[in-house]
């Protein structure tokens, strides 16, 4: 198979789809790789390294969407990229279709094949591919969320660990999952008082039983969220609903409960957000200020870095890559169950129900 790894294009996006380690699998394996010219500068990988590998090195993004029958992305194409993709052409990336009504139509009209990582799903009701990207958006919330509680840039001026005689910040997460778990292990290792909500009491019991004495779990509910709200500086959103847009846990009428300076960071973004008031920022913007609360709610938060990132994102989808090579993406999805799980839209159909669900449009049952 002829394998195409474009250029990220997404504002401050460095992460590349491939590593030359993949790309040796690959070509070891007889197929063709075409990486266009310096797409892993960004994460720490040069041409040469790509080229010792076996690869073929396109100036053009135009031409690698040409030649390839599979283009290996990190995150979903955007417009510039819409007409570049071919009928019947493989795109597999992380697309998180339910946020972009646009996109959507987009990879309909053009009848490609779209497998979106982040609902690869395993029997146990995993995601895979969205577990090392959640890890790395987890831990950085609690990191980017110290960082605008300073002052300078409009935060309420606290420090997240406090220091002896003055207390510590007080962090309320929403959500128990992997990038939950990662926050609130991260900010409790900065000596921060956490309260990580969810409404699933079997994950809330296996949270309380593994983190610090300094982690409070609670049952997630609107009366609970309000009741925190007056008291926190940072709150976490990172609740995941697979393949559907994130539900909108804190509206706007409740930023009028936070302290000013209190600052809220959306990891949930790239899925329509948690927050009510979120709408996607850049690493270049990242904050903008409502009600004199601090939003944090940058749509590619792992970008930021680009080799952690790009290496244990490609560590599991490398896999799934070679399986879709080897043997064409329908009988890999007819032999893999987790990999059919991330079809979203195929030849110009929507087959993944929460997608047509988010926008009205026609399902059709694989």
């Amino acid at each position: 198979m002829k394998i195409g790894v474009p250029i990220e294009i997404k504002n401050n996006e460095n992460r590349v789809g491939m590593t030359p380690s993949g790309v040796f699998e690959l070509t070891k394996r007889n197929h063709e790789v075409y990486v266009q010219k310096n797409a892993g500068f960004g994460s720490g990988f040069f041409d040469q390294d790509y080229i010792d590998a076996g690869a073929t090195i396109l100036e053009t993004i135009e031409e690698v969407y040409e030649v390839a029958e599979m283009i290996v992305k990190v995150k979903e194409p955007i417009e510039q990229e819409y007409s570049l993709i071919k009928k019947d052409q493989v795109v597999f990336t992380y697309f998180h279709f339910a946020s972009s009504e646009a996109l959507t139509k987009a990879m309909i009209d053009s009848e490609s094949v779209c497998i979106a990582y982040e609902t690869v799903e395993d029997a146990d009701g995993s995601l895979p591919l969205l577990v090392p990207m959640s890890e790395v958006a987890g831990r950085m919330s609690i990191q980017q969320g110290a960082k605008y509680l300073e002052k300078p840039i409009k935060g309420r001026g606290i420090l997240l660990g406090g220091v002896p005689g003055v207390k510590p910040a007080n962090v309320l997460v929403l959500g128990g999952g992997i990038v939950g778990i990662q926050a609130a292990k991260m900010a409790a290792g900065l000596g921060a008082n956490v309260t990580i909500m969810d409404i699933n009491m079997k994950q809330l019991r296996y949270i309380a039983d593994i983190m610090p004495a300094n982690v409070n779990t609670e049952f997630s509910s609107e009366y609970n969220i309000r009741k925190h709200l007056p008291k926190t500086d940072l709150v976490i959103g990172g609740v995941l609903i697979k393949g559907a847009k994130a539900p909108k846990l804190i509206t706007k009428d409740m930023l009028k409960d936070m302290r000013p300076g209190t600052v809220i960071v959306d990891v949930a973004v790239d899925q329509g957000g948690c927050f009510e008031t979120t709408h996607a920022t850049t690493h270049q913007d990242p904050t903008y200020i409502i009600d004199d609360v601090v939003h944090y709610c940058v749509a590619n938060m792992p970008g930021a870095v680009p080799y952690t990132s790009t290496v244990a994102l490609t560590n599991v989808t490398l896999p799934y890559v070679i399986k879709l090579a080897n043997e064409g993406w329908e009988q890999a999805c007819a032999n893999s169950a987790s990999l059919a799980k991330g079809l979203n839209v195929v030849k110009g159909d929507i087959v993944y129900k929460e997608i047509a669900e988010a926008f009205g449009l026609e399902f059709l049952a694989s």
